[in-house]
Formats: structure tokens, sequence, C-alpha cells
């Protein structure tokens, strides 16, 4: 959803969870149930699907000669933005925003036809992908069908009239009402009828903290009765994975980015962040860790206005630190351009030189299991250098290792290890060649640069 107010409100929610006493592991209702989802998405990339703006047709169909050129950039799940049609009441923008649903059981014409996202299904199954579908609780279309029949089930004001959610700008939606049952059963259905009839593999689930957490628990409860489903919350709270969520938005950790990439906060926040959210959130609580996606390359700004220079090295912070990384539309191709809200806006496809940078990226986290998805503190270890803009760290889970060097800043440097003696044959990630480091080796880096060692 827009963030204008959603960072707001989350970065207040930071604060007031931030002296949460942590939960030690994430409890799921029926773990044996979820033990494949979790086989599948421990070292797994998630790439979010604007449809709309990938092609010029802006469908399914279109989208589907794409799927062997992600296939050989190394994404794992495909997240589709909303799909179904949107509304007309209240409507921002000359094709509205896809967040304000109108039929929840129904597919958006200007993307496709019903066989169409069975094709895009089977064929993403079929080619080893896992398939999300964007669903949004919080609120639907002013015109949705259950507005015209069901009016209880929305937040209502004093004269009885439909209100948009409290404390937002978002008047081209509705706010659902979670005090009545019959609206939470509808959802439920709603939700399991993509799962059984559609074959899909779960949900990203927008603002999911203005929802009820015991309404996700029943939720995903009814949806693994069908199948394991993967679910992501694009919210930052420790308690919201007790509800059955396996990932949610690493919204603080990109605000450090961009405000360390604009010289607003010091490279330690990096390391101060990494110890504080690993303590904060339960083992197993994958952390998404992203430089864009759609809201805010839509609301924000391109990586390049937030980030200039910064934007790869935060990328490589993003695949090496602890969490899934996520990849939005168009990053592959350098995408430099905020795409429209709610009208038609293609992504250019012409200049791919960036593939060959996220493939890297992508190969190093599927065949190195020191970087797989879960939070462990015992696998994260912060290096001392003799640079305070270097963010230097190891991570470990058996014999394999990442090393990971990053200048934090738009100076050329050269460091030393203060407290790791790194010695033995790595892989240059970057560099494409085995290299043999030795005790007390002076490191350079270029302005913004990077070096990252692969040991497997």
């Amino acid at each position: 959803m827009r963030p204008l107010f959603f960072s707001f409100l989350a970065a207040l929610l930071f604060v007031a969870c931030g002296t949460k006493t942590p939960t030690k592991e994430v409890v799921r209702s029926n773990p044996k149930t979820e033990q494949s989802v979790l086989d599948w998405s421990s070292r797994a990339v998630i790439y979010e699907v604007n449809i709309r703006q990938y092609s010029p047709e802006g469908t399914f169909k279109a989208f589907l000669k794409h799927l062997p050129r992600l296939k050989e950039l190394g994404i794992d799940i495909l997240w589709i933005m909303p799909i179904h049609p949107i509304g007309k009441k209240n409507r921002k923008g000359e094709l509205g925003s896809f967040y304000s649903s109108k039929d929840y059981k129904a597919i958006n014409p200007n993307l496709g036809t019903e066989a169409d996202l069975h094709q895009l299904i089977n064929s993403a199954h079929a080619m080893g992908f896992k398939v999300i579908l964007d669903w949004v609780a919080n609120h639907s279309a002013f015109d949705n069908v259950w507005a015209i029949k069901h009016p209880d089930w929305y937040t209502q004001d004093s004269l009885g009239h439909i209100i948009h959610p409290k404390g937002t700008d978002w008047t081209d939606v509705a706010d659902f009402n979670y005090d009545n049952p019959n609206m939470r059963a509808a959802m439920i259905d709603a939700m399991e009828y993509w799962v059984r009839d559609f074959n899909i593999d779960g949900y990203r689930c927008d603002v999911a903290g203005f929802v009820p957490y015991d309404f996700w628990r029943d939720a995903i409860d009814s949806l693994n009765k069908i199948k394991p489903v993967f679910m992501l919350a694009e919210w930052e709270d420790d308690k919201i994975h007790a509800s059955g969520f396996h990932a949610s938005y690493g919204w603080e950790m990109h605000h450090i980015m961009n405000q360390i990439a604009q010289g607003k906060m010091k490279p330690q926040a990096i390391d101060s962040f990494i110890h504080r959210d690993m303590n904060r959130f339960p083992k197993g609580a994958y952390r998404m860790n992203f430089t864009t996606n759609h809201d805010e390359n839509s609301w924000n700004g391109t990586i390049k206005e937030r980030m200039g220079d910064a934007g790869d090295v935060m990328t490589v912070l993003a695949f090496t630190m602890e969490g899934m990384p996520l990849i939005y539309s168009g990053q592959e191709a350098g995408l430099n351009k905020r795409l429209s809200f709610f009208g038609k806006d293609e992504i250019d496809w012409s200049d791919l030189s960036k593939q060959e940078f996220f493939k890297k990226m992508t190969r190093l986290k599927h065949r190195n299991s020191a970087l797989q998805n879960g939070l462990n503190k015992h696998e994260y270890r912060t290096i001392k250098t003799t640079n305070s803009n270097v963010v230097a760290y190891e991570r470990k889970h058996g014999q394999d290792k990442v090393i990971v060097f990053l200048n934090l800043s738009k100076t050329p440097l050269s460091f030393k290890l203060l407290d790791y003696d790194l010695e033995g044959s790595f892989l240059d990630v970057f560099g494409g060649k085995k290299v043999n480091l030795k005790k007390g080796q002076e490191f350079e880096l270029g302005a913004w640069g990077y070096r990252v060692f692969d040991k497997h």
C-alpha cells in the first residue's frame, strides 16, 4: 500500500516494539505441515511482479515470456501484485490502485482471463517457481460487491456511511469491520479460493498489521489445510510471526540504508540494527530486505534518487545480511524512473546489464548455506576494522562462510581487520576468481565499494 502514511506509522511501531521481550522461536500451529515450505524457502529470493507495468500489454500472457530469464536470474518466489478488478467509485487516477479490489474472486480483465492466470501459474510451477498473490484484507473498493450487499461488513461513521481507513489518505478504499464474523468468514473463503482452485503457494498480505492478528491465525490455519502456504506480512512486528507468517518487511533496515546513503546516519547503525533485530525477532522468522519495491519506487523515489551511487552496495547488504532478499520488477534493468501508481507506465527492458550483478548474488544465496533465511544470531559475527566507514561481517553455517566488506561512504579507503584472522582460499564473488587471503592483509574499497568472499 502507499507508504506516505505507512512508513510514518511503521517508524512509530519500531520505537514501540523496540523494547519488547523477544520470543525464542516461531510457533507454528502445524509444524509438520509447514516443513515443506521451510525447506523450499530457506534460501529463496523473492521477486515482485508488477504485471501492469511489465510489458506494453500489461497482461499475464505477456509476462510469460520473461519466466526463462527470471529463472536464469535465480528467482524462487514470484509475488504478483493484486490481480482483482479495480473499483471505479472514488478511484484515483486513470486505472486506479491495485489495492482497491472490486471482487475478491475475480480477475482484472486488463490483466487477462482465468485461463491466462492458470497458464502462468502452471508454467511457473513447471519451471520450479513458487507463486504468491498480493492480498488486501484491510480494505476494498467502495463499490466492492460486499460493500453493496453487506455494508455492515465495513467501518461506518455515525451516519452509517462506509469510511476509508482512519488516519490515512486512502480515500479510494473502504475500511473493513473485523468485529463482524461473517465478513471474516467471507475473507477466509476468498483466500481459500485461490489456493484451492488456482494452486497458488501463498500470499503477500498488504498492511497486515492493520488487521487483527487472530484473524491471520484463523486464515492461515485454514489455508494450510488445503496445502502448506508461504505467508509474507507487509508489517514489521515480531509478534505477527506467531500468527503464522514466515516473513515480514524489513522497513527499518530499508530506512537506515536510505539515511546512510544520504549522509544522515553513520555506517555503525547497520551493525546496531542487525544485533537488535536478531534479538527482537524469533528464530526462524524471515526478514525481507530490499532497496526498493512498488511503494518506494512510486512514492519515495528511484534507488538513484534515494541512494545515489550507493544502490549496489546496499543491494549487496540486502542479499548477505540476515533475511530474504527482494528484487522489484525492473531492478535488473536498472529501473531509473518512478512508475505510475494509478496509470500505465511501462518498464524499459532495453538494458539488462544489471542482470549479471543480481545473478552473482542469487547464486551465492543458493549455494552457500551461511546465507540461509531465518534468524540465528550465533551465525553472524561483526568484524571490526581500522576504518569506521567499513561495515564488515561474517556469516557462517558449519564449514560454509561468507565474508562481506562494505564501504558505506563516497570516499575510497583502505583498512585492516582488527579482531579477525582472515586467511585461506576464498572465491571473490564479484572478481570471479579464487583468492588467497592472509592475516594482516590490507584491503581497498572504492567509493561505495564492496567485496564478498565465499567459502563453501
